[in-house]
């Protein structure tokens, strides 16, 4: 008998939420930098494991927004969490409990959602101590299904994890195709790829300001009769100051960028890339609603 069951992946910003998914899964689909509010967008990750389809659905980091992407995001999150089976709740150990730890946690209480509180990153933590009183913090807010310190660097209790979902699966089809583990559109997929690596190898104060879109995308072959992935993508900043410093001198920051990303396109499309990317200033855009559309960007 097939069964099925749906988790939402929420938590403050940073605290491992898209490497979590990915670890879940066994497939890099959600983007993943040290920077906050890395993920903009909900994102679907699949793994069937014999008869029981697990379905993980990450999503942003809750955050007071500042702009009107930041108010999707959040929504992204609200939206996450309706008719599932379970919110895994994550929280980085080695931070201090916030208000929003404690407003969104009684929030789903209240909803009557069970929540499992994940404690990430004990790997960091050479005083194991602390792992006891956060614990004992996150237990003062709510109650919860379950509490499982681990850590996704180390693949540590993400067993642990995965059992504790399977016994919430319940009869049913399964939705999505078995040998399928995202539903992120491809286009989707390639421009959080190529946007990862601008993230990690720009400044700080540029990194919330960019954006990234397919502009083309067709296969072709080689004169060697190679199957070949034509893609060409525009980079878009917020300001015109940030665009010098994605193409950086000689344009080294963004051929470094596309070597990265192509190599990473190669390895999960499995086929050989021709990349071409482009760099526009599009002024706040972060506060447009119609280009927060365009961009794909409002989590409808």
């Amino acid at each position: 008998m097939t069964r099925s069951v749906f988790a939402a992946i929420t938590g403050r910003p940073n605290s491992g939420k898209s490497s979590l998914i990915n670890a879940l899964v066994g497939e890099k689909i959600a983007m993943v930098t040290d920077k906050p509010q890395t993920t903009r967008t909900k994102i679907t990750g699949v793994l069937t494991r014999g008869e029981t389809q697990f379905v993980f659905i990450d999503t942003p980091g809750i955050h007071k927004s500042h702009n009107k992407l930041g108010k999707h995001m959040n929504k992204a999150v609200r939206d996450a969490v309706a008719d599932i089976d379970a919110v895994i709740y994550m929280a980085d150990v080695t931070r201090k409990i916030s208000e929003i730890d404690v407003t969104t946690l009684q929030n789903y209480t209240a909803a009557g959602v069970p929540v499992i509180l994940v404690l990430n990153k004990t790997d960091l933590c050479t005083d194991k101590s602390v792992i006891a009183e956060r614990i004992q913090e996150f237990s003062e807010i709510c109650e919860y299904r379950d509490v499982i310190p681990l850590s996704v660097k180390q693949n540590d209790g993400t067993d642990i994890l995965m059992n504790d979902i399977e016994e919430l699966a319940a009869p049913g089809p399964h939705y999505f195709p078995d040998d399928k583990v995202t539903d992120q559109p491809e286009k989707a997929l390639m421009a959080e790829m190529i946007r990862e690596k601008v993230m990690q190898l720009t400044y700080d104060e540029i990194p919330h300001g960019i954006a990234v879109v397919i502009d083309t995308l067709d296969e072709s072959t080689t004169r060697a009769g190679e199957d070949i992935m034509n893609v060409s993508a525009i980079i878009y900043c917020e300001q015109q100051s940030h665009k010098g410093m994605v193409i950086g001198k000689g344009g080294a920051l963004l051929k470094k960028a596309g070597s990265l990303a192509r190599e990473e396109l190669e390895s999960f499309f499995r086929i050989k890339v021709n990349l071409k990317l482009w760099v526009k200033v599009k002024e706040d855009w972060r506060n447009n609603e119609s280009l927060i559309k365009n961009f794909g960007l409002d989590n409808n």
